[in-house]
């Protein structure tokens, strides 16, 4: 009973601000909407579609041709009904959130049962307990449908809404054991933003991991087989795409060319537009594939191999990484990744910036806006300003992901050395060496 009304103030709230008069300035936030999420570049390519002219010959559509059929039959047979789709569809987030939650912190709790007799004698208050079991994954569903992100996100009416559900179906796909929804999911997720298929690695493992529990051997087959899966499922989506544009290609460099090369220096959250628009032309290039390797790929293969035994971690770190560091980051992004941060309930004793990240998070999403209007409207602010504001946005998430990361490494040393460990008689310390 909880659970459903719940959900139905979480599908009230957003119901009440989309049909409010703060709607229409939620829309046009630059924290809310980019150039590869905005609902109204999406009804402009639908419109041109529709009126025979390609909507990837422009610089104002960079959508997948999927999502392209599919929103111009929503505008023309249910356009009344797009905004509830929206509500349903941010709903269902977390109600997958929380489901894939029950499963995987089941699975840490029957992991630790199991481990229990090699951990040290003074480290119960690091455990998990039997009630953990339903109030870790309910809070995981609340701070997804309560969180101001996640609603501003909605109410805006972003594509963002779509990959967030997405990338909830792929969790619980995962939770379930599932390989070709879960991997579907991410295929599909992957034509809407690219950056998510690192997240091919933490669940072909997990997948991989849990038939070892069950069936035995054969780890490498299954990673393969996931890796055979995912692919076999992107290049058939692209060619179904490419059939129904009539064997037209361009729309990939309108979609993931657009997101790599960075081509509008619009302001949003993260760090590419700031830095682009002071580049130098003949470095450009240069630094921008260095700023997408460190989005994608640079933390997938070391993460991965200290996490490989703790592929949701694993997926927790590679998700909030891609959300900062991606080229058109938004707070929908930054939304999803914070409702999974309670699953990591057992290692919350180690987090110690959680007040200061709070806190620079809340007040640089008051300080935003303002700085905006400062400097658009009242022209006595500039864009450093601005930068600065979305410079410390994103060193606060940073702090965040160094946080969990660094307390799960704790957290794995206390349990086999015990809390407190002795060097020369004196209690030692782990610090972390920046």
């Amino acid at each position: 009973m909880k659970l459903a009304i719940s959900i139905g103030v979480a599908a009230a709230v957003r119901f009440l601000l989309m049909n409010s008069r703060y709607s229409h300035g939620i829309q046009n936030r630059v924290e809310v909407s980019t150039p590869i999420n905005a609902w109204k570049r999406v009804e402009e390519g639908a419109h041109l579609y529709a009126n025979g002219v390609n909507p990837y010959d422009g610089d104002m559509y960079h959508k997948n041709p999927l999502i392209l059929h599919a929103s111009r039959w929503l505008l023309d047979n249910v356009p009344n009904a797009i905004p509830s789709l929206f509500i349903l569809c941010d709903v269902l987030t977390g109600i997958l959130l929380l489901l894939a939650a029950r499963v995987f912190i089941r699975e840490m709790y029957e992991k630790q049962h199991k481990e229990k007799d090699g951990y040290a004698k003074d480290t119960d208050e690091l455990l998990l307990v039997e009630a953990d079991l339903h109030t870790v994954p309910m809070s995981v569903g609340f701070a997804y449908l309560f969180n101001p992100y996640a609603i501003l996100n909605c109410v805006g009416q972003t594509t963002t809404v779509w990959s967030n559900f997405l990338l909830a179906a792929f969790f619980f796909g995962l939770s379930r054991r599932q390989r070709l929804p879960s991997l579907l999911a991410l295929a599909l997720e992957t034509q809407i933003n690219m950056y998510p298929f690192v997240l091919l690695a933490p669940g072909a493992l997990h997948l991989a991991n849990q038939e070892m529990e069950k069936n035995g051997g054969g780890r490498f087959r299954s990673i393969a087989s996931s890796c055979v899966v995912f692919l076999g499922l992107f290049v058939g989506i692209n060619y179904f795409s490419s059939f129904l544009m009539g064997g037209d290609w361009s729309f990939l460099d309108a979609t993931y060319g657009f997101i790599i090369n960075c081509r509008s220096l619009q302001p949003n959250v993260g760090l590419f537009w700031y830095f682009f628009t002071e580049m130098f032309d003949h470095f450009r290039t240069l630094f921008l594939y260095s700023f997408q390797i460190n989005a994608t790929v640079l933390y997938l293969f070391p993460l991965t191999f200290k996490l490989h035994k703790e592929p949701i971690m694993l997926a927790t770190m590679l998700i909030a990484l891609a959300a900062i560091f991606r080229s058109y980051p938004c707070i929908g992004d930054v939304s999803f990744y914070l409702a999974l941060i309670p699953l990591w309930k057992s290692i919350s004793i180690f987090l110690k910036n959680n007040f200061i990240v709070g806190a620079t998070l809340l007040v640089t999403s008051v300080l935003a806006p303002t700085v905006w209007h400062l400097w658009i409207y009242n022209n006595s602010a500039n864009a450093n300003f601005y930068f600065g504001v979305t410079l410390i946005f994103c060193t606060a998430q940073i702090f965040l992901i160094t946080d969990l990361y660094f307390g799960y490494i704790k957290r794995e040393f206390c349990l086999k050395n015990g809390i407190r460990v002795l060097v020369d008689g004196q209690e030692a310390r782990i610090t972390l060496q920046y």
